[in-house]
């Protein structure tokens, strides 16, 4: 195993991708340094399913419990309070995937802002730190967000790809951000090599969201999806973009997640 640890905060090990050899997946990211990960939620089955696998694996996995905006039409309290269950558990360390996503409006902007709703009142009253999706909907999220600053707990932008204006405002909020193989793509992600150094070290947190976001690497030019293991990738393009050194940087980024996630 390499010296280096890592922590993936969000990698989807419920994908139907994973389930032929789900055990393999995990083992060969442990060999890459990757020794913890947060497997994330993204509607009541999906929840239910991260959260057994969390509990099958305490001391490599922890989960999210939450409605994705993609899925948010199907919310209504009763759904929804099946959730809140959840987060009664031990292993369910955040609420989300929630936030907004007009980008591809699968469900309404309408359907989405209640959902989302819901799980902000829930994370503050709970205390439970905010697991966040946003995509082409920033202005909307910030709007709802603003208000209660001062009373939110830890939050996290998952998968950051926005702009410096974005991530100025995230920053001011306080939140964490998640970075991605994004930051590897040259096509879409050259903006955040710029970026990143905006981050606060202290803020700054990786993640693959696996198996979707395959780095643009030579070494996994061929591979038919993202896999936890490939997280190492992201980390280098991190530290070969920042100035702090690479031991720094890494041991930061392992040192936010688990305190993001209330694990110390």
């Amino acid at each position: 195993m390499p010296e280096e640890q890592f922590f993936d905060i969000g990698v989807n090990l419920t994908h139907p991708s994973f389930v032929k050899n789900l055990d393999k997946v995990i083992e060969e990211a442990i060999e890459a340094g990757v020794t913890r990960m947060c497997v994330t939620g993204s509607d009541v089955d999906d929840s239910i399913s991260a959260s057994q696998l969390a509990f099958s694996l305490p001391d490599i996995l922890i989960c999210t419990a939450g409605i994705h905006p993609h899925q948010a039409k199907g919310f209504s309290p009763t759904y929804f309070s099946e959730i809140k269950d959840l987060l009664k558990h031990e292993n369910v360390k955040a609420i989300g995937e929630t936030g907004l996503d007009f980008y591809r409006n699968f469900s309404t902007p309408e359907q989405q802002k209640k959902s989302f709703e819901a799980h902000i009142e829930t994370s503050i009253e709970l205390q439970l730190p905010l697991f966040l999706h946003e995509r082409e909907a920033h202005k909307t999220l910030i709007e709802m967000l603003k208000p209660l600053k001062k009373d939110l707990p830890k939050t996290v932008i998952h998968c950051f790809t926005g702009t410096g204006e974005e991530l100025a405002e995230y920053i001011d909020m306080g939140f964490f951000v998640g970075v991605t193989g994004w930051l590897c793509d040259e096509r879409r992600g050259s903006h955040l090599k710029d970026l990143i150094n905006l981050i606060p070290l202290d803020k700054i947190m990786v993640e693959t969201d696996a198996p979707y976001l395959i780095p643009r690497v030579s070494a996994l030019k061929n591979s038919q999806r993202n896999e936890p293991k490939f997280l190492p990738h992201i980390v280098k393009e991190v530290v070969k973009n920042r100035k702090e050194s690479k031991k720094l940087i890494i041991s930061s980024m392992y040192l936010n997640s688990i305190e993001f996630f209330n694990l110390a």
